[in-house]
């Protein structure tokens, strides 16, 4: 019988070699084509192909975390899989102890815990390496925070990675309302690493974005056991993997995620850094079970004159795009449709200076001046981001202006009411993540709007690229089983 054979290299790889007729079709199976390699210059150059190569014939490796798929290739295709090292995870830890262990830490009585947190703690600590899909709302952060305390309780080193500065100071404040009911003291554990911190780690856990640490040597990570990534989505491009591949001593992984793309690849990735992915729970079992906002998506499309949709046919999707955040209707709609929602409003925009910063006038000219305007963008010390989520979180009205990378993953504020998509996108993960910003539940909130706005472009029996864009969005919506009203509006 044909067989390959599997070891251990480090905590990133592992070796898998064979008949080389094998090794080939391995190779086939873990290749893939890059999303949108073909508008690549690389490949335009004919530098690229344009795919991505999992399994390294030359050295023959593989990401430790895609062991799994190793054994449904040879399974399926009826080859024998030895193995010359044993490095399969051999725990015993059930449910019953670490419910026990969630009990003892003496949480704030304001926590619920819930069951499927605790099997998703006990999936990352048994299986020490996992990809946990875990939506909005669903207590990522204290499940974090579970697992992150009972490493440092067995002498681990942590190092938590999140994407932006706002998500350390929120995840370091989260963890200080977990222990505001015990002794454990988040200032003794933990550090915070970014712009203006020192870069010494002398603690138990170090809380940090990627961008601060994928600069250090190979040998600054072996101080690490435990490595926890944060909004794991986000975790493909090169500098990150780079950062998760000098960490080639750290054991145990966790990565944690609202949601995950339709890109295989993309999938593959991440769970050959973390591990498999486990599924914690889902957006619509929380709705259902009221520990999310209900949520009412109005999808708003907008209806052009024939003379306009004429000029703007065949025109590239950057042109477009250019057109669509400079027309001066669609922007004063989309300020009436801010002014006019009650409830908190966060207005989702893309770039800053071209659409941002017009939108933020608009609104600010319009509002009632008992009203408070927000503006926040990449260019917002952190601070002062922090500032606005607190304050935020006391008002009843506030209007956010905010651009998608500020404010559309991890940031916590439950009053939000309304959401409006101001921008046009087609990334199933930033959609996702951005309704999550008004799902989460406050006193007297039951339910969170969202307002996404569309383009109607076409032309005779050409569609423009935003319309294809919002048609991939409603998409999502349905997969989400979430309920949806079209509304058509004549602009111009």
């Amino acid at each position: 019988m044909v067989a390959l054979t599997v070891e251990k290299l480090d905590d990133v790889y592992v070796r898998i070699f064979g008949d080389p007729s094998v090794e080939q079709e391995l190779a086939d199976f873990f290749t893939y084509e890059y999303p949108g390699a073909r508008f690549t210059p690389q490949y335009r150059a004919r530098l690229w192909d344009g795919k991505v190569r999992l399994y390294d014939q030359v050295r023959k490796t593989l990401y430790i975390g895609l062991i799994n798929y190793v054994e449904q290739f040879c399974e399926r295709n009826d080859y024998l899989l030895t193995w010359k090292t044993d490095f399969q995870p051999n725990n015993n830890i059930t449910h019953d102890i670490i419910e026990s262990y969630v009990r003892d830490l003496d949480l704030p009585s304001k926590i619920e815990i819930r069951d499927y947190q605790i099997d998703a703690i006990q999936k990352a600590i048994n299986d020490e390496r996992t990809l946990l899909l875990s939506p909005t709302g669903s207590g990522k952060s204290f499940i974090i925070y579970s697992v992150m305390r009972w490493h440092v309780e067995q002498g681990r080193k942590c190092v938590l990675i999140v994407p932006t500065t706002s998500l350390v100071e929120q995840m370091y404040s989260d963890f200080e309302d977990y222990s505001s009911a015990n002794e454990w003291s988040v200032k003794g554990h933990c550090q915070k690493l970014y712009s203006g911190f020192p870069k010494e780690f002398t603690k138990d856990v170090l809380i940090t974005t990627w961008q601060s640490i994928y600069l250090q040597p190979r040998a600054w990570f072996k101080q690490f056991q435990v490595i926890f990534g944060d909004e794991a989505h986000q975790f493909k491009a090169k500098s990150l993997t780079g950062v998760m591949e000098k960490m080639d001593t750290i054991r145990y992984r966790v990565g944690t995620t609202g949601t995950l793309d339709n890109k295989k690849v993309h999938r593959l990735v991440l769970e050959g850094i973390f591990g498999p992915v486990h599924k914690v729970t889902t957006t619509k079992t929380l709705m259902d079970s009221g520990r999310l906002s209900n949520l009412n998506i109005m999808c708003i499309i907008l209806k052009y004159t024939e003379e306009i949709r004429k000029e703007r046919k065949n025109n590239t999707y950057q042109e477009e795009i250019d057109w669509i955040v400079g027309c001066e209707k669609r922007n004063k709609f989309i300020r009436n449709l801010a002014v006019k929602s009650t409830g908190n409003t966060l207005v989702l925009f893309q770039y800053v200076e071209k659409h941002g910063k017009i939108l933020y006038n608009l609104i600010k000219e319009k509002a009632d001046d008992s009203r408070k305007i927000f503006f926040v963008y990449g260019g917002t010390e952190t601070s002062d981001r922090e500032s606005i989520r607190h304050i935020t979180e006391g008002e009843k009205d506030a209007i956010i202006i905010a651009s998608f990378g500020t404010f559309s993953t991890g940031i916590n504020i439950p009053s939000i009411q309304n959401v409006i998509f101001a921008s046009p996108s087609k990334s199933k993960i930033r959609n996702l993540q951005s309704i999550g910003r008004g799902l989460r539940l406050k006193d007297g909130k039951t339910h969170c709007n969202l307002f996404d706005i569309a383009d109607d472009l076409h032309w005779k029996s050409w569609k423009n690229h935003t319309l294809n864009h919002a048609a991939e969005r409603y998409k999502t919506y349905a997969e989400e089983e979430f309920k949806i009203k079209m509304v058509e509006v004549d602009l111009c």
